[in-house]
């Protein structure tokens, strides 16, 4: 067990995500563990308390309590033979230092309050010579596709600092109620953590100035349309919010088909599955060992077969509708 420490955040760890650069320092503590952490106070940045997801500036000091040396902590339950199964079944890309999986949709990428069963739970399966993949991003539960491994700490950080610097260039597709018009644009504001119905945490507008804020930009292109009920619709954040894309498409009145927490005043469409429709389509982004990398990740199951009922066929979507 180790005492108290106190880390100095250094100038290449500068707007790291706190969760993220506490697995990169200790990666044998959990993330469930982290949250308790968190929650009891133990964990603090400048003698405050904190969130996983708040974002570290160079020189902050991180407090972290006496934490079990690795191989002292036993794990909360084995990896079973299915969900090794099913997380090498997700590859879609593996090289000498990433790995990339198509995530399917419903399932969590860590775990936390009642979330037992998540990707990084699963990494196990994908180590190589004893050395567990690191997560680079996430994806929200219900969103399917491309998500990065690190087989490295140094591949890991490299990969990291693509996301942060904003070289990271990410397209989503997301089946919407309606058609937004214009059929392509920018969304841009301000948006903030607030309580939705139910008193459930949600993404709220904020005015600028309003220190909990947050600025978010998202790119988005329609791509297929069926009549005036619904679009096929490609997304490109520039930003990396919490429920951005599903907060953005609501407020501009095309909520994504299955979101039941970002609503909009359309009527459903029936006959699809109840299932969010948002897809992390593919990512560019320099590779760690140099040149680009560049993965897509099929539609999932539910998707294809909603966009098969409206007529819509993949390969309309040929080239960058960005450009």
């Amino acid at each position: 067990m180790s005492g108290v420490q106190h880390i100095e955040v250094k100038t290449l760890e500068s707007d790291q995500r706190l969760d993220r650069w506490f697995k990169r320092q200790f990666p044998h503590i959990t993330h469930g563990a982290l949250e308790k952490y968190l929650r009891k106070g133990e964990v603090r940045v400048d003698g405050k308390r904190a969130k996983s997801a708040f974002r570290l500036q160079k020189g902050m000091q991180v407090r972290v309590p006496p934490l079990p040396e690795p191989g002292e902590q036993k794990p909360i339950m084995r990896l079973n033979a299915d969900d090794a199964h099913l997380i090498r079944d997700m590859v879609i890309h593996k090289d000498a230092r990433v790995i990339v999986l198509n995530k399917p949709a419903g399932l969590a990428v860590q775990g936390g309050t009642k979330t037992h069963r998540h990707i990084d739970g699963m990494l196990d399966a994908l180590a190589r010579k004893g050395e567990r993949p690191r997560l680079v991003h996430r994806l929200d539960r219900d969103t399917s596709g491309v998500l990065l491994l690190g087989r490295d700490a140094a591949a890991a950080a490299s990969l990291a600092k693509a996301f942060q610097s904003r070289r990271a260039v990410k397209t989503y597709w997301a089946l919407v109620l309606g058609v937004p018009r214009p059929e392509k644009g920018l969304i841009a504001g301000y948006m903030k953590k607030g309580l939705g119905e139910m008193g459930r945490e949600i993404m709220i507008t904020a005015p600028h100035g309003d220190r909990d804020a947050s600025y978010a930009r998202t790119g988005y292109a329609v791509l297929e349309r069926a009549a005036q009920r619904a679009s096929w619709v490609a997304l490109r954040p520039e930003t990396g919010r919490t429920h951005q894309l599903r907060f953005h498409m609501t407020g501009m009145g095309h909520a994504i088909v299955g979101d039941h927490k970002y609503v909009c005043d359309r009527p459903e469409i029936g006959g699809f599955e109840d299932q969010l429709h948002l897809h992390a389509r593919s990512i560019v982004l320099p590779h760690p060992d140099g040149g680009e990398l560049r993965i897509e990740a099929p539609l999932p199951r539910h998707m294809r077969a909603s966009f098969a009922a409206l007529g819509f066929a993949e390969n309309a979507a040929d080239g960058d509708p960005f450009e």
